[in-house]
């Protein structure tokens, strides 16, 4: 940390910005660095029995103000309790409490996120080998994915961390979370959700028929060859329908890259031509390919995927689902990399569709090490709030490092059970 000058607790002032040399769990504030905004902070930093305190003289807006000198009083009687430091100590082991409960909730994401992922490769990996036994792995996966979704309480999408989102299989994994997720918030039943989600997991097996050549290039592709590539939709619904697949989930499967303008394909379908689940999964599916294309430094943000698929693309989508997807994603999805009104970078790590102005940040600080990075919960902290989006690009190195962003972004979710009061 630079070396920062010192001043006594007498002469601080609003406005200045201070460092605490101490660890965050040893004070009653959220970060160990911030700008004084009240007479309530300053009368908590004198209460402290600090002798010193540093400040950033070039973040302050305010100078701090003159030493006096010490009076001379005689040695004060044992103090009663103090009410104020009680109910600080208090807030401070519900704010450690809070911490725990989001890092428990992350790590079950976590861990379901894993199994699932695992049941998802040998689900492609057997499709074609043993195709009656993997389907049912797949009703199987989707129908306890379905019922999670279906739980009551607060649904929170989770963005995975970086060692767990690189498998080519996730492509499928995130579009059927989305869709399903997406089901959920346009009041699909269960029997659709069901059938959604299979067409999710399966939409594109047919594209294990397609020269891999064609599936890789990184130019744009011939007549004949984009002709080819469009086929995976009507070969993977034949296939659908030969394993036993519902005609619902297998219309979807046919129809995933269907535009309801007419400019999608195979069939370039329009309009009523287009089934609902369809609807559903070319959203999610068109969102992830955003995110997560093949050539990685095409890839949008979460925040300008939707941004280009409500500006520039949304003739293509049902504009209700769309308007839907987009408010259960949050103006800043998981994955975003934000700033904070106290200038603090962060990563957007979940989202409560419930309250998607206010997620779930694991904020950069260096005076925190990084794998006891704090996570924090807008929805908990009033005074903190986002500013803007950042472009990854534009971090310091070791912004970048601390915050890990991922190089794929990868969804799963949580149910909480419990209701959301508002």
């Amino acid at each position: 940390m630079p070396d920062y000058p010192h001043i006594s607790p007498d002469q601080l002032s609003i406005g200045l910005y201070v460092h605490l040399d101490l660890d965050w769990m040893k004070h009653p504030f959220l970060f160990s660095h911030f700008k004084i905004r009240n007479q309530d902070q300053i009368d908590t930093l004198r209460r402290m029995g600090l002798t010193r305190i540093s400040y950033d003289p070039a973040r302050s807006d305010a100078e701090p103000l003159h030493a006096s000198a010490p009076a001379r009083v005689a040695p004060a009687p044992e103090p009663a309790p103090d009410p104020e430091a009680q109910a600080q100590h208090v807030a401070r082991l519900a704010r450690v409490e809070r911490l725990r409960e989001i890092r428990n909730r992350i790590a079950r994401a976590e861990y379901e996120f894993m199994r699932t992922a695992d049941t998802v490769r040998n689900i492609s990996r057997n499709l074609h080998t043993r195709p009656q036994e993997t389907l049912q792995a797949t009703v199987d996966l989707v129908e306890r994915m379905v019922g999670s979704i279906l739980s009551d309480g607060d649904l929170l999408i989770h963005a995975m961390g970086n060692k767990l989102g690189d498998d080519v299989y996730f492509h499928s994994l995130n579009v059927t979370v989305l869709s399903l997720m997406l089901g959920r918030a346009v009041g699909l039943g269960a029997d659709d959700m069901q059938q959604l989600g299979i067409a999710a997991m399966l939409h594109d097996i047919g594209k294990s028929e397609v020269p891999h050549k064609i599936l890789a290039k990184t130019e744009p592709l011939t007549r004949p060859e984009q002709h080819l590539l469009e086929q995976h939709c009507v070969i993977g619904a034949a296939f659908a329908r030969k394993i036993g697949v519902s005609e619902d989930a297998l219309t979807a499967i046919a129809q995933h890259h269907e535009h309801l303008d007419g400019s999608g394909y195979p069939n370039r379908l329009s309009n009523g031509q287009i089934s609902p689940l369809a609807r559903a999964l070319v959203i999610a599916n068109t969102y992830d390919n955003l995110c997560n294309p093949l050539q990685i430094t095409e890839a949008s943000t979460p925040a300008e995927a939707l941004a280009r698929m409500f500006a520039q693309r949304r003739t293509q989508f049902d504009a209700d689902m769309l308007s839907t997807f987009i408010r259960l994603m949050g103006v800043y999805p998981p994955g975003s990399i934000v700033q904070l009104n106290n200038a603090m970078p962060g990563l957007v790590l979940s989202i409560n569709p419930a309250d998607p102005l206010r997620p779930e940040i694991l904020v950069y600080d260096p005076a925190v090490p990084r794998d006891e990075a704090l996570v924090i919960n807008l929805g908990t902290e009033s005074e903190l709030k986002i500013e803007k989006g950042l472009r990854l690009a534009r971090l310091p190195a070791a912004v970048r490092e601390y915050l890990n962003p991922r190089t794929h972004v990868t969804y799963y979710f949580t149910a909480d059970g419990q209701k959301n009061p508002h």
